[in-house]
């Protein structure tokens, strides 16, 4: 991503939307060059995998393989899964997202709520930075309130839009007041919006920070040791940090740029890799006979979708959307793009997002919905009772991975047999990422693809952005009742009440389909031999997961 093309408004929704579309490039691999299995298209046999085997002792060090170099060690501007996944070993947040996606203290000892406007957070003792210096309040202020400095534009400013003020209120104390009720700010606070930098590194590095340069001086498992640009990253076991539970079995961690996946596989058959997150799925049946390693599935929280990214056109009429979804093959894609590994899905959130909520949302959430299981017959019906025989409509796609090419090709299939017609414009990736950021890149557009995955355990965080007005409501899609449900429920800190409302406005996306929800599918991570310890889950890119690996 371009950071100048980036100000404060267009953060709120452009920086997750290019996360995804890099997630599913790297799941997919890069076109052709990805194309590391010519064996048979059979489905992969699979299974979700909460752990591994727990290390039989230390390790000196381990090499894994990253599809891509992090775009910033920064925190403010780590949203994809290169950056995170080194950022989650060394730098730690107020709360700890966990890999079953639950929340628990990190640098924040304990918080509290005393009024619906404050949050307050007991800073812990006896953390120190990598270069040795104590973690104090004052950095916790410092570091939050990045996220509100337009200077900085940070990517995470949707989780600081309700802020008013962050102030240190105690020798170990920040409070956070709020404009109004926000259940959702303390959630974030376990991802990268709650990293907590030393503000004298923030100070001094300036706008070197988090650069190949300037590096980070963080409180993780793992320091910093160098950065290759171009070529790989190296971090080291911080032998003083705090937490006994989580420190690092490895003495070094080595994470290998690797842009070309039929190199990336190469190197994980051979051996001369140990591991890898983001497998390409064509891949995964060479390497499970390989023999040189496991190649693991675990939980995720990303749906696949199609974005209708213009009402004003004929996908303006909700029976012309429905239709177009109902005529989709979306067990077909599934198997052309992942060779099965996932599921189709009438809805744009997991049931891990859901944990926290009643069996009453759930049920609510998953059950009492509308099915769009493939029936073009049906389609057909809603078409013509639309008017909308021989409507054109334009699909935007790019050359970044086999599922691109797939999805675009079932989009353009399903619309003609139902009497429409489909204008496939391929552009380059970047110009593909400007649809994210730039409203007038999306003008003339209809649809296009993206896999949105959520960085807080809370299905909420997805419908907030389908607002009326807000900045990744790319078809500008508007429904009053869904507003005011979104209102009340963002207000709410109880999860089970909070979850019976978020379950209502998957309800009435799931009618009116403002995008057209496709698939699930899990995060797949390769494993060597000679480690083990990891737990495989989409909290990689928040949780110091290279700490739990050591010898096999």
């Amino acid at each position: 991503m371009n950071r100048t093309l980036l100000s404060r408004p267009l953060v709120r929704g452009s920086a997750a939307a290019l996360a995804g579309l890099l997630a599913i490039t790297a799941l997919a691999g890069c076109g052709p060059a990805g194309s590391t299995d010519a064996g048979s298209d059979e489905p992969i046999d699979w299974k979700l995998t909460e752990t591994t085997a727990a290390p039989s002792g230390d390790i000196d060090s381990f090499t894994f393989a990253s599809y891509a170099e992090p775009y910033s060690l920064d925190y403010a501007y780590a949203f994809d899964y290169a950056d995170n996944s080194v950022l989650a070993n060394v730098c730690e947040s107020l709360l700890r997202l966990n890999p079953d996606y639950s929340l628990s203290p990190g640098l924040a000892e304990s918080f509290e709520h005393p009024t619906p406007d404050t949050w307050v957070y007991t800073i812990r003792e006896g953390v120190t930075f990598h270069d040795g210096t104590p973690l104090s309040a004052a950095d916790a202020v410092a570091s939050m309130s990045r996220h509100l400095d337009p200077a900085v534009g940070s990517f995470w400013f949707s989780v600081y839009q309700n802020v008013k003020s962050i102030e240190q209120t105690g020798d170990r104390q920040v409070t956070v007041t709020m404009t109004g009720p926000d259940s959702q700010f303390n959630l974030g606070m376990g991802g990268s919006a709650g990293v907590i930098e030393s503000a004298a590194t923030l100070a001094e590095k300036g706008a070197d920070y988090g650069n190949s340069t300037g590096g980070v001086n963080c409180t993780g498992p793992f320091q910093l040791t160098s950065w290759d640009s171009g070529e790989s990253i190296t971090m080291t076991r911080y032998d003083d940090y705090w937490d006994a539970d989580l420190k690092a079995r490895s003495g070094e961690v080595k994470l290998v740029f690797m842009t070309d996946p039929t190199a990336r596989i190469n190197a994980l058959k051979s051996g001369s890799v140990d591991g890898s997150w983001m497998v390409p799925m064509e891949a995964v049946p060479t390497l499970q006979s390989a023999g040189k390693g496991d190649v693991l599935f675990g939980m995720n929280t990303a749906v696949g979708n199609v974005v209708v990214s213009n009402l004003e056109g004929p996908l303006g009429d909700v029976r012309v959307r429905k239709a177009l979804l109902l005529a989709m093959d979306r067990d077909g894609i599934l198997q052309a793009a992942y060779r099965g590994v996932g599921a189709t899905t009438d809805v744009m959130t997991t049931e891990s997002v859901w944990q926290d909520a009643s069996d009453a949302a759930r049920t609510a959430a998953f059950d009492d919905i509308a099915s769009y299981d493939q029936n073009v017959e049906e389609a057909k019906k809603l078409i013509a009772e639309a008017g909308a025989e021989g409507a054109e409509l334009t699909y935007v796609t790019a050359p970044i991975s086999n599922d691109f090419a797939v999805i675009s090709q079932a989009t353009v299939a399903a619309a003609q047999s139902i009497g429409l017609k489909v204008k496939v414009e391929t552009v380059t990736p970047n110009a593909y990422t400007a649809l994210f950021s730039d409203p007038s890149a999306r003008e003339g557009v209809d649809l296009f693809y993206t896999s949105w995955y959520l960085s807080s355990p809370d299905a909420l965080e997805m419908y907030s952005v389908l607002r009326t007005g807000d900045f990744s409501n790319y078809g500008g899609w508007s429904n009053p009742e869904f507003d005011a449900i979104l209102q009340e429920a963002v207000t709410i800190d109880d999860p089970a009440a909070r979850g019976e409302l978020t379950a209502k406005a998957q309800q009435i996306a799931n009618e009116e389909l403002p995008w057209l929800p496709l698939y699930q599918a899990p995060i797949s991570l390769f494993m060597g031999e000679r480690i083990t310890g990891v737990q495989p889950s989409i909290a990689f890119m928040y949780y110091p997961w290279a700490a739990t690996i050591g010898a096999r």
